[in-house]
């Protein structure tokens, strides 16, 4: 169970995990020592699980195409969804897979370097899958925020084409 002190702690991690165990104690109260202690037994414990920047690719001009696939599968018995989620998270295409509630199955939110590789994917790989029983491929057309970041400034406009009869 997390107290208040260790909730404030992994809310300032999550929202910039550069900051040192000193920057932390500043913001918290908490000693640089409690706070290296906790950092490393949440690691252990796979609280704390990666560290990563968010990249905005739009801007590198090495963009990547992304699509949401749903995914509709047979529950195998005894061991329900956990299985087939288990063999689709070892595909490295796959950047996350989520069970959902609803219409469809498993989530999956995938990049490849063009379209014709995703639909690829979807049709090599995926579909032909035991216990798969249908896809649907939405690609993602643009970008506006994510992991709860803004990738648009302030400063940018959406650039739409004049449209005339």
């Amino acid at each position: 169970m997390l107290t208040t002190e260790d909730h404030k702690l992994l809310k300032l991690i999550e929202e910039n995990c550069r900051l040192t165990p000193e920057e932390l104690s500043i913001q918290t109260g908490l000693t640089p020592e409690y706070i290296t202690k906790r950092i490393k037994e949440w690691e252990e414990e796979r609280v704390i699980v990666d560290y990563r920047p968010l990249i905005n690719w739009a801007r590198t001009g090495d963009e990547k195409v992304s699509a949401l696939i749903e995914v509709r599968v047979l529950p195998q018995r005894g061991f329900g969804f956990d299985k087939i989620a288990k063999r689709l998270q070892k595909f490295p295409e796959i950047k996350s897979l989520l069970l959902m509630s609803g219409g469809y199955d498993l989530a999956l939110l995938i990049e490849g370097k063009t379209m014709q590789e995703v639909a690829l994917f979807v049709a090599e790989k995926l579909a032909p899958l035991e216990h798969v029983q249908s896809t649907a491929t939405h690609f993602v057309l643009r970008r506006y925020k994510q992991d709860g970041v803004e990738l648009m400034g302030e400063e940018e406009t959406i650039q739409r084409l004049v449209v005339s009869p």
